[in-house]
């Protein structure tokens, strides 16, 4: 593994609350499969969450990871703003510490960034990507409006909604992010806007798992749907407008098992 603290090719964010033995798997599984320079940053928004002391206790023996206190409130939202902030890496990964199966996906993200891609997101919903457990409800939600979206607006991305997005560290501030403290609806903000901004995109599958153990999700049927559809109908004005917006040079990444 190539360790490189200071000036890291890859910066991982890994936004928790509460998610101490997820993140303890996550952290070992991160640390014997990557080979890039990389941090993992975990943030969280109270110095008393359980997932602390577990960086505490690994920081040491693995040197690349490192704890940042949110700052900028609470949520998701506000986590990986303040995981930017932190970064060294010039690439960044947003993920989630109990979901490992996206985990397997970075080398094929990070082919596609190493290609001249400026924003790659996964995808569940096209190219051998899946999802797995998690509410009935948000599945079927998450299944309609990416559905909907790609359709209406044409957009090159199968699956806006996921939290597992890669970009240019620099390009987070360009996109001026204006997301309620709403679940992960930042993510659903993000690929949108970067559709519409003039850059390289990319996706590549995943095989997602709700949920790996313990802890309770935070959707909520009500809030959830109003700020995602908020966004919504933002790209959906934008689609009108730029109708060809994204779709120029975008790349997909398969699994390559030879």
């Amino acid at each position: 593994m190539d360790d490189n603290k200071e000036n890291p090719t890859l910066s991982i964010l890994l936004p928790v609350r509460n998610e101490g033995i997820n993140l303890k798997i996550m952290l070992k599984i991160l640390r014997s499969i990557l080979e890039v320079s990389h941090e993992v940053i975990v943030i969280a928004d109270d110095e008393k969450d359980e997932s602390i002391p577990v960086v505490k206790k690994l920081e040491e023996s693995y040197s690349q990871l490192r704890y940042v206190h949110n700052n900028y409130g609470p949520g998701a939202v506000n986590a990986i703003k303040s995981g930017v902030d932190s970064a060294k890496g010039n690439y960044i990964l947003i993920l989630a510490a109990d979901e490992i199966g996206p985990v397997i996906a970075i080398e094929d993200m990070l082919y596609l960034m190493d290609g001249g891609c400026d924003f790659v997101s996964a995808t569940r919903y096209k190219h051998g990507g899946r999802r797995l457990g998690g509410s009935m409800v948000s599945q079927v939600l998450s299944r309609i409006a990416n559905s909907l979206f790609h359709l209406i607006s044409r957009s090159p991305f199968s699956d806006l909604t996921t939290g597992i997005k890669m970009f240019k560290k620099d390009l987070f501030y360009d996109l001026n992010l204006k997301s309620r403290n709403v679940g992960w609806a930042v993510t659903f903000e993000m690929a949108i806007k970067a559709q519409y901004a003039n850059i390289r995109l990319g996706e590549v599958p995943i095989v997602s798992i709700d949920r790996l153990y313990g802890g309770e999700s935070t959707f909520s049927v009500g809030p959830w749907v109003l700020e995602y559809s908020r966004w919504f109908i933002w790209g959906i004005k934008e689609a009108i407008k730029h109708p060809k917006a994204g779709r120029k040079g975008f790349k997909i990444r398969k699994p390559k098992y030879d």
